[in-house]
């Protein structure tokens, strides 16, 4: 009897994306460069006249598009547009001064400082070097198997009865060449025999290849980055179809990709800042827990309780979120209160804030049709259009809540009557919002300015934050939003959370590699739903998130049930311990936080970041290092033990103070009050006493914890100003100079074996 699959629900989305033709056995339509001749050069970059195998001619651009950055063009013409640039520009070039062009018999090489593009003209191939002749990488010509049949792209595109359907190129990859990046992604954090697609889903978790937050990026182990500048459903093949290759293929109008030398990854990401645009920081406040009301019927009288348990149990917090019910059920998302449940918001708001809490509202770029708003709205145009020309009203709920229409971000006017719902909103008191969703523009759809859905379907998030951030900045003078969604530049909304995850260990892995992944994209402030999301955790799970929650850049108690501590009483003590430890250790998290917003390298470092040549490191997704001197590995095993890699050096074990040797993996037991936690020995931590808000203004009282002695350096990041500690170990005494603005009340030495006795500031 053959093999019958199970039976399984059918996983349906109304936004599913398109799929590219397959092609046919002995069907042709490959246009693959085949030579080339110079048609001008500015002395910046050179314009290439190619002929292709199909006997086309197309133009080909390679520039210097800034210090280590390498552009690269294939289209019809040189005024070829990507297809989202007609509602956002995601990627800005700049200039290098130093960029230098040289053309030789049959070869020229455009030089843009650290790294180098050598492009031989007929038979057409190019290869990128380092400046002093190192390979990085060079395209693939194709491979054709015994049979005949293409297994790889090259450089071109794919035509399919006289139309273009794609744009592609393929590298080669060496066998030892580990990738990471191309957004949040919860599969292993190398994505060497992965097939990454960039296309916004609604994920239902964070255990599968789908995402909500897609970057058409990535770092190579090899010391180099590529970034394609396409809002389409660009898929990329790491090295699956064959082992060799890394294939791109763009469904737009031209592929347009940036290579970006390192050799560090914090010099990628630092380079890809400057193409597309610097992290923004959150507000101070925003480092401390949010505590949210939960996916239940919440009220006025609720969120007053719940602020004043927090404030009684000694709970440090400093933002309440109001999740989807401050808004009348089957109305979502028209930002109107729920006049029955919040009588008087305004007054609540204030007692908030005058007890110290910033208050963020849900919110999404849809409108049920059954909102008194909805009629009015699609009236005037305000939502995307299904090919009749009518509203699109759209299953963006899966079935669960009512069909919406999906708000037209490209219509100016019905952005102006938005931004006014959250303008009234935020001058009434509001803090930030939450943006949900908006993974949900059907391909199908129309848009006012011509896109069709699936042009828009990914920008559509840049779009909807940079609404959010805007209105958000010009009330409340910062720009942070809490956002589920995201593509190509959206680190300049500062902060992002991992979606709708289930409430299991296994869960929880994925959502570590989620976060990881995210910061190798460009992504410094990421964050996850304390406790999980969907359904209610087990105590000890709880508690083990609670405690991975407390040591990740942003932190959040969400779920589909309450993940307010005290709904746990047998472990409550233990998860409110987690959080005061993330408060002690704020001084060391907001300078990593402001060092991350100035370099664009992540809070959360995949051990790769730091560690490029260890191949260990590339695969040891499940431990991070906050900042650059804290180890974590949250406790991913209900049984209390996991092994821990530890990167080369020497690490003290937070709890126990005891020396661990590193480029090893160790096993660690850990009781549930205690996370596995290292510190880089020889490091500086600056902590502080516990309060009941992170607040904004300057630190008052931080004391300096040093690891074990030496010679070491630790700067102190703050609204105020850096302030710089160097110690200086003489013998059996840790010598300790403060420059800055910040007044170090005592400095401590950690009881390691080793370490100096006592200690002289000054």
């Amino acid at each position: 009897m053959p093999y019958r699959p199970p039976l399984v629900a059918h996983e349906y989305f109304s936004a599913d994306p398109p799929e590219l033709p397959v092609r046919a056995q002995g069907e042709q339509g490959l246009s693959a460069l085949v030579r080339a001749e110079v048609m001008a050069s500015d002395g910046e970059g050179v314009t290439f006249k190619v002929s292709t195998s199909a006997e086309e001619v197309l133009v080909v651009q390679v520039t210097a598009a800034g210090e280590g950055v390498i552009r690269v063009r294939l289209g019809e013409d040189v005024a070829a547009r990507t297809r989202s640039a007609r509602a956002v520009e995601m990627v800005r070039p700049g200039r290098f001064a130093g960029a230098r062009v040289e053309a030789g018999e049959g070869r020229v090489v455009v030089d843009a400082g650290p790294v180098r593009a050598e492009i031989t003209l007929d038979p057409w191939h190019l290869r990128f070097t380092t400046a002093d002749g190192r390979l990085l990488t060079e395209q693939d010509p194709g491979h054709v198997d015994i049979s005949g049949r293409l297994r790889t792209l090259p450089f071109g595109r794919s035509l399919v009865d006289g139309v273009t359907v794609a744009y592609q190129e393929s590298l080669v990859a060496q066998p030892d060449e580990h990738f990471g990046g191309f957004g949040e992604k919860f599969t292993p954090l190398d994505k060497r025999g992965q097939r990454p697609l960039m296309w916004n889903f609604d994920a239902f978790g964070a255990e599968s290849d789908r995402s909500y937050k897609n970057v058409p990026f990535f770092v190579s182990s090899r010391g180099y980055g590529l970034l394609v500048d396409s809002g389409m459903p660009v898929e990329f093949d790491v090295c699956r179809s064959t082992h060799s290759c890394v294939e791109i293929v763009v469904p737009d109008d031209l592929i347009d990709y940036y290579f970006i030398a390192g050799p560090s990854i914090p010099e990628i990401l630092a380079r890809y800042d400057t193409l597309t645009c610097p992290p923004a920081l959150p507000p101070k406040w925003a480092f401390g827990s949010w505590i949210s009301s939960g996916f239940f019927k919440d009220s006025q009288e609720r969120v007053l309780e719940r602020a004043r348990k927090i404030r009684e149990r000694g709970i440090p917090c400093d933002v309440l979120h109001l999740d989807c019910y401050w808004q009348a059920a089957g109305h979502w998302s028209d930002m109107r209160w729920d006049a029955e449940s919040f009588p008087d918001p305004a007054a609540m708001l204030a007692t908030l804030r005058e007890q110290g809490f910033a208050t963020c509202l849900w919110m999404n770029p849809y409108i049920s049709h059954l909102s008194p708003a909805f009629p009015d709205a699609a009236a005037k145009g305000y939502f995307l259009k299904d090919q009749d020309g009518e509203t699109y009203v759209a299953d963006s709920w899966h079935g669960s809540y009512p069909a919406c229409g999906v708000l037209d971000l490209t219509n100016p006017e019905a952005a102006a009557w938005f931004a006014d719902l959250l303008r009234g909103l935020l001058r009434q008191g509001v803090a930030l919002f939450k943006t949900d969703f908006a993974e949900g523009v059907p391909r199908d759809a129309v848009a006012h300015n011509g896109m069709t859905g699936t042009e828009l379907h990914n920008v559509y998030s840049l779009l909807f934050n940079d609404l959010v951030s805007d209105v958000t900045r010009e009330v409340n003078g910062h720009g942070m939003v809490w956002a589920r969604s995201s593509f190509l530049g959206g680190q300049r909304h500062a902060a992002q959370w991992g979606g709708d995850t289930y409430t299991s260990y296994p869960a929880m892995g994925s959502t570590i590699r989620g976060g990881l992944s995210h910061g190798l994209s460009g992504v410094p402030f990421w964050s996850h739903d304390a406790g999980g999301f969907t359904g209610t955790p087990t105590d000890d799970l709880y508690v083990r998130w609670a405690q991975f929650g407390a040591l990740s850049p942003l932190v959040r108690f969400h779920g589909t049930t309450s993940r307010e501590p005290w709904e746990f009483p047998a472990v409550e003590h233990l998860a409110v311990e987690a959080i005061r430890l993330r408060y002690r250790l704020m001084p060391y998290i907001y300078s990593a936080a402001v060092e991350a917003a100035r370099t664009g390298a992540p809070m959360m470092r995949a051990l790769c970041v730091d560690h490029p040549g260890d191949p260990v490191a590339w695969q040891a997704d499940l431990e991070y290092l906050l900042g650059r001197d804290l180890l974590v590995a949250p406790m991913t095993s209900p049984e209390g033990s996991r092994q821990v890699y530890l990167p080369d050096g020497e690490w003290v074990d937070y709890w126990t103070h005891e020396t661990l040797r590193g480029g090893r993996y160790i096993t660690v037991a850990k009781p549930l009050d205690q996370i596995p936690l290292f510190v880089r020995r020889g490091a500086l931590i600056p902590v502080t006493g516990i309060r009941d808000t992170v607040g904004d203004g300057p630190f008052t009282d931080v004391t300096v914890v040093a690891y074990g002695g030496g010679d070491g350096q630790a700067t102190i990041r703050d609204v105020d100003g850096d302030t710089t500690v160097t110690a200086t170990q003489d013998g059996d005494v840790l010598r300790v100079a403060v420059t800055g603005p910040l007044p170090i009340t005592n400095v401590e030495i950690a009881p390691v074996d080793g370490a100096p006795a006592t200690v002289v500031v000054g």
